[in-house]
């Protein structure tokens, strides 16, 4: 088993983080390491885990930009390993995260298994932003099939993956979406993905991102990529076709639906109505301008 962590200009981060990691591998039945991919072309973390090679921490710097380039590197790092678990540099995992997934792995022969991740703040976030739930993810029973994943808590059967010829695509790597086309991708390939609940990661949210801005901003990245992926997943130009309708069709609901919502909060006085409003109206114009082929640059670099 591999665990590969991607990291970006953060070596204080990494550094925080790999040990955790290095404990992990020791907690499970089975052989594992972890494996950092630097995608700083500075290689920024490469001192930090060079200082850990002789705990079974692997370093491998990937100067291509973009996070489908160094997940993408991750899968062919992974080598003949059986298994590759993601997880990001921003997030600590819980005392027996690991044995959790690969329990569930043992049990299902899933192609993938998926955990939750829970946000915690660098600083008290604004009222309107925890009314608004922004940061609130998704949590269902365990053993509960998915279609749709992030990769900040990702265990991927490499057997199967291998298989069905799946990769990261690189065209995504700056605009993001590449994990929720990957992770389509197995479902419609005949992979199934289950849900652990008790793999539990905690996502470190730095102060920058708890602002109005960077939520709704995140919000309409988060249409905008389902619209892309969306189209890129339809089978030739009538079938495009059809989906931009109905992506259309999805968006402009959820413009008039969060306005409305918007709206009952302003007269109301309501702070998460509002806020949960602008969230929707946010999403619904990201998914429009990608139906429309606008293509948001969440991860853009200068």
């Amino acid at each position: 088993m591999v665990i590969a962590v991607l990291t970006y200009c953060r070596p204080d981060r990494i550094a925080s983080v790999l040990p955790l990691l290095v404990r992990q591998c020791h907690s499970i039945p089975a052989p594992a390491t972890v494996l950092v991919i630097d995608n700083d072309p500075e290689a920024s973390a490469k001192l930090v885990v060079h200082g850990l090679a002789s705990e079974g921490v692997r370093y491998v710097h990937e100067p291509v930009p973009g996070i489908a380039a160094a997940r993408s590197r991750a899968l062919a790092e992974a080598g003949d390993a059986h298994l590759l678990v993601f997880i990001d540099d921003d997030e600590v995992p819980s005392d027996e995260w690991l044995l959790h997934l690969l329990k569930l792995y043992r049990r299902t022969s899933a192609a993938a298994v998926v955990g939750p991740v829970i946000s915690e703040y660098a600083c008290v976030p604004d009222p309107w932003i925890t009314a608004g739930e922004f940061f609130r993810r998704r949590r269902m029973p365990t053993g509960t099939p998915v279609t749709v994943a992030a990769t900040n808590n990702l265990l991927l059967d490499l057997e199967q993956i291998r298989a069905m010829n799946l990769d990261f695509d690189r065209r995504f790597g700056l605009l993001g979406g590449e994990d929720t086309l990957f992770t389509r991708q197995i479902v419609e390939r005949g992979g199934t993905m289950v849900w652990c609940d008790e793999a539990i990661v905690m996502d470190q949210v730095p102060e920058d991102r708890l602002t109005r801005e960077w939520v709704l901003r995140r919000a309409f990245s988060s249409g905008n990529s389902w619209s892309r992926v969306s189209l890129e997943l339809a089978s030739g130009k009538p079938a495009r076709r059809r989906q931009r309708v109905r992506l259309l069709a999805s968006g402009g609901v959820r413009i008039a639906g969060g306005l409305a919502k918007s709206t009952a909060g302003i007269l109301g006085m309501s702070v998460a109505r509002r806020a949960k409003g602008l969230r929707t109206m946010a999403r619904g114009a990201g998914m429009t301008s990608g139906a429309f082929g606008y293509a948001y640059r969440e991860y853009h670099r200068p």
